[in-house]
């Protein structure tokens, strides 16, 4: 299908975008998305380099299966490439329905050993970018008056996180306290949210094979005698509790299933998570005391369906 071509949906069609897509749960998405008759762009960086083949992938899938995912240049840490995706996907498709915020990045190592302008890099990729992209995207959808954010978290946000990880499960933390004030602002515009949570899924997806480390050496092998071996052996002990025949793609198919609920009878968040860290447990009750002091304070149209008590 040609990229200019402009679609004329069938009524179950959605137009959506997601970020990070190149691979992993994004990549996922966006190729299920698609079978399941959405019209799909995957945002990734470096389109032109680094990453076309991806694009070459997504486009050659198409065209083999009768589907519509294309590769768009999308870097989410810069809001003028932000910004262009979103007009190109709206200047052809006429529209835009679903925004996935999938983008992320994880590091490994000794918190104390990375530096603050490190913390401030995994804030930007997994904070900062769902901010631009919904600068972006939310005149679009408001102006609609329809619309969906999807925000695929983590279970360390609530569940039984290991350490080591701290700058990675901060920010996830962070960009789920800003999917639930957007989820009361955006309400009244027709707009729902869900928040995906995974767990840890060590395979299938390039978090733990593409983890960054720290900066300060020298602080990080302060660490090491008293550290070492457990740090190292964290990701498979993740691995070991994993049980056998779940994969990632459960992830996209979850995604698959919330885009296609009618809109305002959404869940607000919906967990993946095979290990059973405990993030569905807390959530479960954060969620009920979150409602619950809406309710108090008298507004609890702010509520979506699955949130409501």
């Amino acid at each position: 299908m040609s990229e200019n071509t402009v679609n004329t949906p069938n009524p179950g069609n959605k137009v959506v975008v997601i970020t990070g897509a190149s691979s992993g749960f994004g990549n996922l998405a966006a190729r299920a998305l698609a079978r399941a008759g959405h019209t799909v762009y995957a945002g990734m960086r470096a389109t032109a380099d680094r990453n076309a083949a991806r694009v070459a992938e997504l486009t050659e899938l198409s065209a083999a299966e009768g589907i519509d995912v294309r590769g768009i240049e999308m870097d989410v840490q810069d809001q003028a490439s932000v910004d262009a995706a979103v007009e190109r996907i709206v200047a052809e498709q006429g529209r835009l329905d679903v925004v996935v915020h999938n983008a992320g990045h994880m590091v490994l190592g000794p918190t104390e050993a990375f530096t603050p302008e490190q913390l401030a890099q995994v804030y930007d990729i997994n904070v900062l970018s769902t901010q631009r992209v919904n600068r972006a995207a939310l005149p679009v959808l408001r102006a609609q008056g329809s619309g969906l954010l999807v925000w695929v978290g983590s279970s360390s946000t609530r569940g039984g996180h290991p350490p080591f990880l701290a700058p990675y499960f901060a920010a996830k933390a962070g960009m789920d306290a800003l999917a639930e004030s957007y989820a009361g602002e955006l309400i009244k515009f027709g707009i729902d949210t869900v928040v995906v949570v995974p767990g840890a899924y060590t395979s299938g997806t390039n978090h733990f094979a593409h983890a960054g480390s720290p900066a300060d050496t020298e602080r990080a092998a302060a660490y090491d005698e008293r550290y070492g071996a457990l740090r190292d052996s964290m990701a498979q002990a993740l691995a070991d509790i994993f049980p056998e025949g779940r994969t990632a793609d459960e992830v996209a198919d979850e995604i698959v299933r919330v885009v296609g609920l009618p809109a305002g009878k959404r869940p607000f968040r919906v967990h993946v998570d095979p290990s059973k860290d405990g993030s569905e447990v807390v959530s479960a009750v954060a969620d009920r005391i979150r409602a619950e002091f809406y309710h108090r304070i008298g507004i609890q149209e702010l509520l979506t369906d699955g949130a409501s008590l």
